[in-house]
């Protein structure tokens, strides 16, 4: 049974008198602040640091305490949870997931489904923009195979996550933040799994009315910039090794597999002879290598679905047969090539170099036109893999090493930044934007799932608080080297953590003034009449319709003191409002400001400002009817 938890402490008592000066200043801040989040004009992190500082030079805020929000354990949290998430996303722990868990034959209804409902999954257990990023290109993929305007399957795809968001504590910050307000009641913050019975109820009704019929109802939107961003497809050298999955498999068989992550082999490798056209009963065996194409988006999930290792990445015991590479490894150890040591698992050299991947556009006044890797020593004078080429027109190569560059085509590198950057520069290549491009690594995506099961399971179980458990994640993270650290800060939102951190002091001004009851009054009075199921439903259309238009985690923190002050003047159990806020927080479906995964799917999907409401409005009222009657079930007004 659910602990019923009242309130009992030293909250402001209503306010039926004049309005004090605070709380007139507070007010006014707020709704400045509020119609700021509104107009779009201003990043959210710079209008919450705006609020903060009007606050603390209007005295609402002493001083002393202005960053105090920036240690709160829900901010640190969110920080630990985001690096997390995106150790499982760059290490190709979650295209696995992915690849097994989507069906490829299946209509769109079923596919949806399926698609929606593992990005609800994904999203409770990691961060929801970063489950979005990961599956938005699966989506447009699955769109393209079911012959669907993309928006169709992006906008069930996005609003799936939303909702996974909401069933676990770490799914997504206003959970966070409404466990520490619960905190700050004295009755202890919420645990990991608290948020599942309605979460998961409202989820589940989601994801299902999305894949019956919301899809259907999504407006058909031909996608916008697409081709901008196209770079054709790589042409890439793959091994098979001793332990992958085409190992002893005919050809035939291996080209089918490849086809559900949209690749296929153009030709193969054996015992250093190329064949251009292989018979597709061909057994295949450890050490021969596979020509592949396919999309840049598509180039993991094609490795991952075999266990195949890029020719260039591979090591000696990848494969049985490694004789032909000798003599090159002979020559690169006398050229004094440092590469394969830096590469090298477990061998660490001096500089503990980063290794990165890059892509490099070849220009018209290129030195390298004409020549191959092997021709400029990539390997042994630069200390740079050349793992890819994508060239358009042209769909066949010799070998990845020996072939001639062209003037267009573009390099799939991996090295140092300080290396590619300056190989870039002397050869006159200009680097692409970064793309989410990353080459598998078994060993790295068990180890990044095994400390983020466990930096749940302390979480969960109540050994850590949330805070230390997924800082100690991160800090494994580091000593073991899962992500690179160089990178391991970009991978926090700092607009968020900034906007967290700002907003909490705030919402704590906005308690010892009185201002949150005053508007739990006003609101008790004018609308509820004292009914708390009424107030409960109100509570929740407000918060729901603010976090359509200003950011989740910051609804949050402005909510969950006019919850609380709602729930102790009615006496009604305080943990119902909380979850109520929670669960509003997390529904912003009818615009695209309201949730970076709507704004993720805006262009993609050609959508336009008001195409979301069509399906956002009755998801928000599926939300409501079957929100509110669970709340009352699982967690009891009395």
């Amino acid at each position: 049974m659910r602990r019923r938890v009242r309130y009992i402490g030293t909250w402001p008592e209503s306010t039926t008198g004049a309005m004090t000066t605070d709380q007139y200043l507070i007010l006014a801040i707020l709704g400045a602040t509020i119609a700021v989040f509104l107009s779009g004009r201003w990043r959210h992190d710079i209008v919450a640091l705006a609020c903060l500082m009007a606050c603390v030079f209007t005295g609402l805020v002493p001083a002393v305490d202005a960053f105090s929000g920036f240690g709160h354990p829900a901010v640190v949290t969110v920080a630990c949870v985001l690096v997390l998430s995106w150790g499982l996303q760059s290490t190709g722990a979650v295209d696995v997931l992915a690849q097994r868990s989507l069906p490829t034959t299946t209509g769109p209804m079923l596919t949806i489904a399926a698609l929606t409902g593992l990005g609800a999954i994904l999203s409770a257990f990691m961060n929801n923009v970063g489950a979005m990023a990961l599956l938005m290109p699966v989506g447009i993929q699955i769109a393209d195979r079911l012959k669907l305007p993309p928006g169709k399957v992006l906008m069930p795809l996005a609003f799936g996550t939303i909702l996974g968001g909401m069933t676990t504590l770490i799914g997504t910050p206003p959970n966070l933040i409404v466990s520490g307000f619960r905190d700050k009641t004295g009755a202890g913050s919420f645990g990991m799994f608290d948020f599942t019975p309605v979460g998961l109820a409202v989820a589940a009704v989601g994801v299902i009315f999305v894949a019956l019929l919301g899809w259907r109802i999504v407006p058909a939107r031909e996608k916008k910039g697409a081709e901008s961003f196209d770079t054709g497809t790589y042409l890439t050298e793959a091994r098979i090794t001793e332990n992958g999955k085409a190992a002893g498999r005919t050809l035939r068989d291996v080209d089918q597999i490849l086809e559900e992550a949209d690749a296929q082999i153009i030709g193969m490798i054996r015992n250093d002879f190329r064949i251009s056209a292989p018979n597709s009963n061909r057994l295949l065996r450890a050490g021969d290598i596979l020509i592949i194409e396919a999309e840049p988006k598509s180039l993991s999930a094609a490795l991952s679905s075999l266990g195949l290792v890029l020719e260039e990445h591979a090591k000696p015991s990848d494969v049985k047969d490694e004789k032909h590479d000798d003599e090159g490894k002979r020559k690169s150890k006398i050229n004094g090539d440092k590469s394969e040591q830096e590469e090298t698992p477990g061998k660490k050299t001096g500089a503990a170099r980063e290794i990165v991947l890059r892509e490099l556009v070849v220009m018209q006044n290129s030195q390298l036109i004409g020549r191959s890797a092997n021709d400029v020593h990539l390997r042994t004078r630069y200390s740079l893999n050349l793992l890819a080429i994508s060239r358009r027109g042209r769909q066949s190569i010799k070998r990845l090493r020996t072939t001639r560059i062209q003037a267009g085509d573009i390099l799939l590198m991996q090295g140092a930044p300080a290396a590619l950057t300056g190989f870039a520069s002397g050869f006159q290549c200009v680097p692409l934007a970064p793309r989410a491009i990353s080459i598998p690594d078994r060993r790295k995506a068990t180890l990044a799932v095994v400390i983020m099961a466990m930096a749940i399971g302390g979480a969960a179980l109540g050994l850590l608080p949330a805070a230390i458990s997924f800082a100690t994640g991160v800090l494994l993270f580091m000593l073991l080297r899962v992500v690179p650290l160089r990178r391991l800060y970009q991978a926090i939102d700092w607009p968020v953590i900034v906007l967290l951190g700002a907003m909490i002091p705030v919402a704590i001004a906005m308690e010892t003034s009185g201002a949150a009851d005053l508007l739990a009054h006003t609101l008790l009075d004018s609308l509820a009449q004292g009914r708390p199921v009424v107030a409960l439903i109100l509570i929740m259309v407000v918060t729901m319709t603010l976090s359509d238009f200003m950011n989740n985690a910051a609804t949050a923190a402005v909510m969950c003191p006019i919850s609380i002050s709602t729930a102790v003047q009615l006496g009604t159990n305080t943990d119902t409002f909380l979850m109520a806020v929670a669960i509003g927080a997390s529904c912003a479906f009818l615009t695209p400001i309201g949730h970076q995964n709507n704004t993720l799917i805006l262009g993609p999907g050609g959508f336009r400002f008001g195409d979301y409401w069509r399906l956002g409005l009755p998801m928000e009222l599926l939300v409501l009817a079957t929100g509110v009657p669970m709340l009352l079930v699982v967690w009891p007004l009395y």
